[in-house]
């Protein structure tokens, strides 16, 4: 396994590996890394003929209120992981060598980046979306892998990748929990014992949605409503949203069909911590991947 810091460098190496027509697989991540990233590394390993992973705390997604300085810093074991699961390349810049001065070039997909997790964090996905297109220049990767937990993002990147001419397939894989059905995240790391019983609470919440709609129900709002009920009875739960949405664009759904995305974004405490299932009718427990389906970034 090789660490770039210079992009420039990476960009010669990932240059060799294309004439010799070798296939990339790409994880962009912002380190602390877990069982659902290396459930991505895995997959891309298998997939793949080299393997990149960026670990890189991206600031220009981060508002300024928000947990830019404590966000964890792990770099020893990712590190370590990375070598594990059979990683080739792993790139590793400083804020400088992305946003060096005068840096004044981004990227915003407009509408996508607006709604449900845009509204309360504005100007998050420009940011997400221009270090990602910044990535893509670097690495250009053939395949890149996502997971569902963030589906707003995976949703942005792939209309970015298709509005930009990016010729990159992208796989988005289900979301990873832990056993007590949380979706695996670098910020359950700030939970206490306590908020991490209540943060179960979301998982609770979609379970109970994919009930209500295997037993009939079809109105968006009143799964909206039920949800909101079960949640809000966690003393420190504060609801951002719950929405159910047409996964193609994020616009709100009156009823139900097949491959909405149903999501949440709770702070449990101090935590924002975001989850979701994509509902097909009897999908089961935690719905249906439909990323592979949708028009949005497809090739």
């Amino acid at each position: 396994m090789k660490v770039f810091r210079s992009p420039e460098k990476l960009s010669i190496a990932i240059n060799r590996i294309k004439q010799n027509k070798k296939r990339v697989g790409f994880v962009p991540t912002m380190g602390a890394l877990h069982a659902g990233h290396l459930s991505l590394i895995k997959q891309a390993v298998k997939e793949n003929n080299t393997v990149v992973v960026s670990i890189f705390v991206n600031p220009a997604q981060f508002g300024p209120q928000e947990d830019l300085k404590k966000y964890p810093r792990l770099l020893k074991m990712d590190l370590a992981l990375c070598r594990q699961a059979g990683v080739d390349f792993i790139f590793l810049p400083e804020n400088k060598i992305m946003y060096p001065r005068g840096y004044s070039t981004f990227v915003n997909v407009e509408g996508l980046s607006e709604v449900l997790c845009g509204s309360s964090r504005p100007g998050h996905f420009r940011g997400v979306a221009t270090v990602v297109a910044k990535l893509f220049n670097i690495v250009r990767p053939d395949v890149l892998y996502l997971g569902q937990k963030d589906a707003q993002q995976a949703v942005i990147i792939a209309r970015m990748i298709k509005d930009l001419n990016f010729p990159v397939k992208v796989k988005v894989l289900p979301t990873v929990r832990g056993n007590d059905g949380v979706a695996l995240s670098s910020r359950n790391a700030y939970l206490s014992d306590k908020e991490r019983e209540d943060a179960v609470v979301l998982s609770k919440a979609l379970l109970l949605a994919q009930s209500l709609i295997d037993n009939g129900q079809r109105h968006a709002d009143r799964i909206i409503n039920r949800m909101k009920e079960l949640i809000s009875k966690k003393r420190s739960a504060r609801i951002d949203y719950a929405a159910v949405v047409d996964l193609e664009n994020l616009m709100p759904l009156k009823k139900i069909k097949p491959g909405c995305l149903i999501a949440l974004a709770v702070k449990i405490g101090k935590t924002r911590l975001i989850d979701n299932i994509i509902i097909r009718e009897g999908s089961g427990k935690w719905g249906q991947n439909y990323f592979s389906k949708i028009k949005i970034g497809k090739k």
